[in-house]
């Protein structure tokens, strides 16, 4: 059993920020080269543009980490449409489209100091990163994908096992940060 199945969908509000574990999502990591307009009219998703960029249609949200991949989200109920989507152009684009859904989680950091929160693990510079977009970087040594969704929101997709340990930091520094405003 998920260490984290126990948490509830809330875990910490302070006047910093706000910490949400989200809801469970299918997930894919897609590796494809060469011509990505079969795959963009498959999944109904723009693949194109610098790392770090994101599309997203209905349920279904990307973000191109490196040259030749992305991850992919969407609704659990969908999971099955992305693969079917995808095999069919297998034969003619050889590809490699994994599921991680059971891999991951992803925490949602939100509030008035996010940014200044994510700062306490990340090396990357955070006001660099423009709302809308995202980077895999890394959290206390901890391999995560950052999605920044406005100025004051953020989502990191963090492997399960690492989960409870950077959520624990993430704790820590909200506090912190709501204790210096006292």
């Amino acid at each position: 059993m998920n260490a984290l199945t126990s948490l509830p969908t809330a875990i910490l509000e302070t006047s910093a920020a706000r910490i949400l574990l989200a809801k469970p999502k299918a997930r894919f990591s897609l590796r494809a080269r060469g011509d990505l307009a079969p795959f963009e009219a498959a999944l109904g998703l723009s693949l194109g543009g610098p790392l770090g960029t994101r599309a997203s249609t209905g349920s279904r949200e990307t973000i191109r980490l490196a040259p030749d991949e992305w991850m992919l989200h969407s609704t659990p109920s969908d999971a099955a449409a992305i693969e079917g989507a995808c095999a069919a152009l297998y034969d003619a684009h050889p590809h490699s489209l994994v599921s991680v859904s059971a891999r991951e989680v992803t925490v949602v950091i939100e509030g008035p100091r996010a940014a200044e929160l994510l700062t306490i693990g990340c090396p990357r510079d955070i006001a660099k990163i423009e709302p809308g977009s995202g980077r895999r970087t890394v959290f206390d040594g901890v391999t995560v994908i950052l999605w920044r969704d406005a100025e004051d929101s953020f989502r990191m997709d963090v492997w399960n096992s690492f989960a409870p340990h950077l959520i624990d930091l993430l704790k820590i520094g909200a506090r912190e940060l709501a204790a210096e405003v006292a």
